[in-house]
């Protein structure tokens, strides 16, 4: 799930725990998956392969018939048709798909990054004995175990993406208080997930601003850019405040749910239970602040916009780190729109296994040679807010809570 490099310190890598969790839910898929080759359909995919090749007009009889024997024998023998044979060999299969970002055609590249990462991937699950997997060929059974690892995830860990709370929630609210946010809980941000112009849909509805198809995914981040919340789903074209009315978020903070811990006090006798740090595409509300904006600012207000822009800056982090890991989602591709949101969250939920387990990052990830052959940053799929939101549609409670940060700012 991480790249190893030779001497990492096994400490960090997945607990048993963790790996028994995964270990049992991909046993019960796989015995699955065995019973259906048992059952035919391993035969049927061969013969529906064949029978064009057959049916054909150039067929050469026998010696014809001999070579598409060897061929079918050689399908199996490489594993064309084969289900993964164990635990680890599905998961690796899954965790290449999500990691090169497809089949081994993507791995076609100027700079051979993605060449280098597919050749390292077999060594990013963690072994008890240190020792490497050879990851299989790419496998028309691909597509099923990214479906079923998906489930798996989701079933073991169901709680690996949640909002802080004991302990966690105390580090995350002292390391914002370091940069100058008292009581603030993480920061909110959108990212595209570029697909293919969906099938049986509305293709206008997913084409964005950035010319392209996609969907959107709601993150919440805190400064260590684990994962606190995933809303993923709505069309590329919805702007970043509808989706968050359209959130769980928005409900969980009207009933007062989410935002539990003792409230703050900040100067001018400013009182706040908590809140988000956002960018200028959101209003500003009593629990997203968002920056100043504008030309002409006063020294308190470039401070406040400074601190927030850097302490801002971890959800952009965050979603180089999860992308650059998870290449699949950096670039677009044909997906199933009804489980695209499952495996997303399931790729957030290895991240934030990732980070618990002190795996680092290679920032060279987030680096790639274009079609022009230049080297250039990826694209994370963020929209830059194009105006700053209405003030007008703001409340003057917002208005205040950001003036008291800022003074708190300035009195450090």
């Amino acid at each position: 799930m991480a790249i190893a490099s030779e001497g990492m310190d096994m400490r960090h890598a997945l607990s048993k725990a963790e790996r028994t969790a995964v270990a049992a839910a991909v046993s019960a898929v796989l015995f699955r998956c065995q019973l259906e080759r048992g059952e035919g359909r391993m035969r049927a995919a061969i013969r529906a392969r064949r029978k064009p090749t057959l049916q054909s007009p150039v067929c050469g009889g026998r010696r014809q018939r001999c070579h598409l024997r060897r061929r079918a024998a050689g399908v199996l023998r490489h594993g064309v048709w084969s289900v993964p044979q164990s635990d680890a060999q599905m998961v690796d299969e899954a965790t290449y798909r999500r990691h090169v970002g497809g089949s081994p055609a993507v791995r076609r590249c100027d700079d051979g990054l993605l060449q280098g990462e597919a050749t390292n991937v077999a060594t990013c699950i963690p072994r008890d004995n240190g020792s490497s997997v050879s990851l299989p060929r790419a496998t028309c059974s691909g597509l099923v175990a990214v479906r079923d690892v998906t489930a798996a995830l989701l079933s073991a860990f169901p709680d690996k993406i949640s909002w802080p709370t004991g302990l966690q929630k105390a580090v995350v609210l002292r390391a914002f208080a370091d940069k100058g946010f008292p009581n603030c809980h993480g920061c909110i941000d959108c990212t595209h997930i570029f697909i293919d112009k969906p099938a049986n849909c509305p293709g206008e509805d997913y084409y964005g601003r950035k010319r392209r198809f996609s969907v959107q995914a709601q993150v919440i981040v805190d400064l260590n850019l684990r994962v606190l919340d995933v809303f993923v789903g709505y069309p590329g074209s919805c702007h970043d405040v509808r989706i968050v009315h359209l959130s769980s978020l928005w409900a969980r903070t009207e009933a007062g749910e989410l935002f539990t811990s003792p409230p703050s006090m900040l100067p001018f006798g400013v009182r706040t239970d908590g809140y988000l740090l956002g960018d200028n595409g959101y209003p500003p509300s009593k629990w997203v602040v968002v920056p100043y904006g504008g030309v002409s600012q006063n020294p308190v207000e470039m401070r406040f916009d400074n601190k927030q822009k850097t302490a801002r800056g971890a959800v952009e982090r965050g979603f180089g780190r999860l992308k650059g890991m998870w290449r699949l989602f950096l670039r677009s591709h044909k997906t199933n729109m009804e489980t695209l949101p499952q495996q997303f969250v399931a790729v957030c939920i290895l991240h934030n296994i990732l980070i618990d387990a002190g795996i680092p990052f290679d920032d060279n990830l987030l680096w790639e040679v274009g079609p022009d052959g230049v080297r250039r940053r990826v694209d994370l799929g963020m929209d830059r807010p194009v105006r700053q939101m209405c003030m007008e549609s703001s409340t003057g409670d917002a208005r205040i809570l950001r003036d008291a940060l800022a003074e708190g700012m300035a009195a450090q």
